[in-house]
């Protein structure tokens, strides 16, 4: 895709398919690969997302690797599956999904990448770290997984309100139709430019339930508190990248969640953070913001090609 929004992607149509896991079936988009033994890319979205969101880079990753999004638990197809909630409870659901899969940390087993953006990052980071330690062969983080800067006395709802911003807020109100949805993220400083991209509408389609007059976002508003509060406070959650038992990368856009900059991190911050000690290697991908790393041409090229330097380190 351009940054203005256009796609340049042959973009595959995914299969719906559903992976069983503790409470009913986890929702997951499905790519498949040309070829057998081709790496196995698990794609994990944010906070309030779905895995339509991974269009773009799905397409760049399908044929060549065997590629899945879930819906995480408490979002989209996932929406009906029970609490509790946690990233925790995320990283067991991934640990299913890749035990479904096959995947397997026996010598010459196929490649398995794990990859979140976002809150994503961190379940991929805890899910590596902990249940799924000898399932993962490589690790891509894209603008999440490391700790943000939380304030220490911030209420984690007010911090959560602020950060998310129209996002989190979306989830309070119905709509009459899709074209105010539409109309609803068009006045987003960054989504705004993408409401017109085939796959952006995909994902923004995704989100909802319900019928007209009364279409609302599926995401379970508790889901988010929980998973919020793990993200910004949960200390173990936030170490886990000093226990990996792969190397990671970490690809941050210059810009945030509504584009200013700098973003959720800046090269200052990961420098005090010692990555190198953890194994985790910073990537700035110029020119991109919190969602258009994973939607503008040149966040697409620098996730594929992690991904694809990961399965070849990992086989």
């Amino acid at each position: 895709m351009s940054a203005t929004g256009s796609s340049s992607h042959d973009v595959r149509t995914p299969e719906e398919i559903t992976v069983p896991v503790a409470g009913g079936d986890l929702a997951a988009l499905y790519w498949g690969a040309d070829a057998p033994g081709s790496p196995l890319v698990v794609l994990l979205h944010g906070i309030t997302s779905n895995a339509a969101t991974w269009g773009p880079v799905a397409a760049a990753l399908a044929g060549e690797c065997e590629v899945v999004a879930p819906d995480l638990r408490g979002r989209a197809g996932s929406a009906g599956l029970p609490g509790p909630y946690g990233l925790s409870a995320h990283a067991a659901d991934v640990t299913a999904l890749l035990e479904r899969f096959g995947a397997s940390g026996d010598a010459g087993a196929d490649a398995t990448v794990l990859v979140g953006h976002s809150m994503g990052a961190f379940v991929a980071t805890l899910a590596t770290a902990g249940q799924a330690r000898d399932l993962v062969h490589g690790l891509v983080l894209v603008d999440g997984g490391l700790p943000f800067a939380v304030p220490p006395a911030a209420d984690t709802d007010d911090m959560l309100a602020a950060f998310l911003g129209p996002t989190l807020e979306r989830l309070d109100r119905t709509f009459p139709d899709l074209a105010a949805v539409r109309g609803f993220w068009a006045a987003h400083p960054v989504i705004g430019r993408w409401v017109d991209d085939p796959t952006v509408g995909a994902f923004l389609a995704r989100d909802l339930t319900g019928e007209p007059p009364e279409l609302r976002s599926s995401v379970v508003h508790e889901a988010v508190r929980v998973d919020g509060a793990d993200m910004l406070r949960n200390q173990p959650v936030l170490e886990t990248t000093t226990n990996l038992p792969v190397p990671a990368t970490l690809l941050w856009a210059t810009g945030g969640m509504d584009g200013e900059v700098p973003g959720l991190y800046d090269e200052v911050r990961l420098d005090r953070m010692n990555l190198s000690d953890a194994h985790v290697r910073a990537r700035e991908v110029p020119g991109t913001d919190h969602d258009t790393i994973i939607w503008s041409a040149d966040g697409v090229a620098a996730v594929a090609e992690a991904v694809r330097a990961a399965a070849a380190a990992g086989r």
